[in-house]
């Protein structure tokens, strides 16, 4: 440490923000199996136990709640962890490097987007007078209430979400391809290796590793949905397909004053996540690619 402490300096403010903001509210989940109240606080009050898990496992809206979570986070990772690595390796082929730098600044651009700008954006293109419909008009095709219409909550939150996020989740994968050493292009390029044998045989393995390391951090969040843009997007109408764990806690925990049972609902969340996270860590150690 006295040799580094540049490096251990740099890393302290990080250090802290995850102690005061991530581990330290790790004591509330006290209130999960308390019966909690803002006199009593989180240790003036009566144990309940199980019981606030019990209630969420029997709630009318659980399963609802839980499989909107899954899918949403399922065809998440189908169509936009992939997307990344399509986008680096499309943009490493790049012989042109002025256009590749064009490329790769357009697409970073979105990320810098606010959410709320980008929900905004999204109901002026698609509501009942916006470009979509009336292209949509144009071919005879009746109005659609985007917004309004269960069915289309999911394509328009991972469209937008695919849209925000690829050029700048490539990144990390422009850094594993720089990383790979070109002496094994020019050697595949002696045995007679074509561009995609290249590709297949030499750029793909080089970014396995990062590959698999982000993938199970993926697998790790898998009942885990950001409640801005859920929030923003979402309306009684789209419940059936838009409520998931994040929004149901807030409307009960932080609307209903029920904040012992949003607790256990959160903390139930957190299991299920640290379980999945240990399982695909053991099958991609299998692999040999593991992260611890």
């Amino acid at each position: 440490m006295k040799q580094n402490y540049q490096l251990y300096l740099m890393i302290l403010p990080t250090t802290i923000l995850f102690i005061v903001f991530l581990y330290l509210p790790m004591a509330g989940l006290v209130i999960a199996v308390r019966h909690y109240d803002i006199v009593g606080g989180f240790f003036g009050d009566a144990w309940v136990g199980g019981k606030y898990f019990m209630q969420f496992f029997r709630d009318p809206y659980f399963f609802r709640i839980i499989r909107n979570t899954a899918l949403l986070n399922i065809f998440m990772l189908l169509i936009t962890f992939p997307a990344p690595i399509i986008l680096a390796l499309l943009l490493n082929e790049m012989q042109q490097k002025k256009l590749k730098s064009l490329v790769q600044s357009i697409s970073y651009l979105p990320h810098f987007i606010s959410t709320v700008i980008i929900v905004g954006l999204m109901m002026d293109l698609f509501s009942s007078r916006g470009i979509i419909n009336q292209a949509l008009n144009g071919v005879g095709i009746q109005t659609i209430l985007f917004f309004q219409e269960p069915g289309w909550f999911r394509p328009l939150y991972i469209g937008s979400s695919l849209w925000e996020g690829v050029g700048w989740s490539a990144i990390i994968y422009f850094a594993a391809l720089a990383a790979i050493n070109p002496e094994l292009y020019e050697y595949a390029s002696i045995e007679g290796a074509g561009r995609l044998a290249k590709i297949r045989y030499v750029t793909i393995p080089g970014i396995l590793p990062t590959i698999v390391i982000l993938f199970i951090l993926a697998v790790g969040n898998i009942m885990t949905v950001g409640f801005e843009k859920v929030f923003l997007m979402y309306s009684p109408g789209t419940y059936e397909t838009a409520d998931v764990i994040s929004t149901y806690t807030y409307r009960r925990g932080i609307l209903g004053l029920d904040y012992s049972y949003a607790t256990a609902v959160g903390f139930f969340n957190s299991v299920v996540n640290f379980g999945l996270l240990i399982g695909a860590n053991a099958l991609a150690r299998k692999a040999g690619h593991g992260l611890w």
